[in-house]
């Protein structure tokens, strides 16, 4: 069990082995209009609080890219730096803990937190964190609650008990109007639920939840730097829990990286993609996802 773990571990680099990783992305920098490199964001980030990295969540190339930055955000700011991911909720803050603090074997760990089918997709950067002592954040609000708004609205949060709503961010929470709140009816056009509010309201709900989870970790952490992982929809365009994390705190100077898969790798007109973000990772649509 604990030789395939090893393997499990070191998957991006094996994925990359017979092929120079460089062949399988790009980065541009919207802002110098430039293809840059790793290096450039590491820079960049001497003077910003919070990277966002949007991802596709099968996208081989991009959990390469996420593994490769948060290495060299490491090499650079030593322990200022703490690792926020959605892939973990607010109730599997203290297992999380644990483990990284080596007080638990991973199969216990396993079982305790709730982790994403593809969590080898992620587990290259929890290792890393342990090994190096990073703090990491469970940021998402537990499902059970997000489901519990899709059903029965957000109204129904008020009556959780106190001990409940510590793992949730202060009610009632904002619901973003505007160009978010479009984008979302937009794609949920035609799917069961797309035009009912509740769905919305849900979805706002993991928003305002990521977002107070790095901001109660700032407050009392204000010399680290946070690498947040997320769905790129939750923070492209800065909109999402991007947006809700500015509205915490509106002196936090916050980059964010769009990556995504797309046909025109080989030859990318980048001014389609320039309101996404600060930087664009384009990742080669030709290669195997990782489900």
């Amino acid at each position: 069990m604990k030789a395939a773990l090893v393997v499990l571990a070191f998957l991006p680099s094996l994925l990359f082995a017979q092929n120079k990783i460089e062949d399988h992305y790009k980065i541009y920098d919207t802002r110098t209009k430039q293809i840059i490199t790793i290096d450039k964001i590491i820079a960049d980030m001497a003077d910003a609080n919070v990277l966002f990295f949007g991802e596709e969540h099968n996208d081989s190339a991009g959990h390469y890219m996420e593994a490769a930055i948060f290495k060299a955000l490491q090499q650079k700011f030593g322990d200022k730096l703490a690792l926020s991911l959605e892939m973990f909720e607010t109730d599997n803050q203290v297992a999380l803990n644990d483990y990284l603090a080596g007080f638990v074997p991973e199969d216990r760990f396993s079982k305790d937190v709730r982790l994403w089918s593809n969590y080898r997709d992620y587990r290259p950067m929890i290792e890393f964190a342990k090994q190096n002592k990073l703090h990491v954040i469970a940021a998402n609000p537990p499902r059970r609650y997000v489901s519990m708004v899709s059903r029965r609205g957000m109204k129904s949060l008020d009556s959780l008990s106190k001990e409940s709503k510590t793992f949730l961010p202060p009610l009632p929470y904002d619901t973003l109007t505007g160009r978010y709140r479009e984008k979302f009816f937009d794609i949920m056009k035609g799917s069961p639920g797309g035009e009912n509010p509740k769905v919305y309201h849900s979805q706002s709900l993991w928003d305002a939840g990521m977002s107070y989870s790095m901001y109660k970790f700032w407050k009392k952490n204000k010399d680290k730097k946070i690498f947040h992982c997320v769905g790129r929809f939750h923070c492209d365009e800065k909109l999402g829990t991007l947006a809700q994390l500015q509205k915490r705190k509106q002196g936090l100077k916050i980059l964010n990286i769009s990556s995504f898969s797309d046909a025109s790798f080989s030859n990318p007109d980048w001014e389609k993609f320039i309101h996404l973000g600060d930087y664009i990772i384009l990742t080669d649509p030709d290669l195997k996802k990782t489900y």
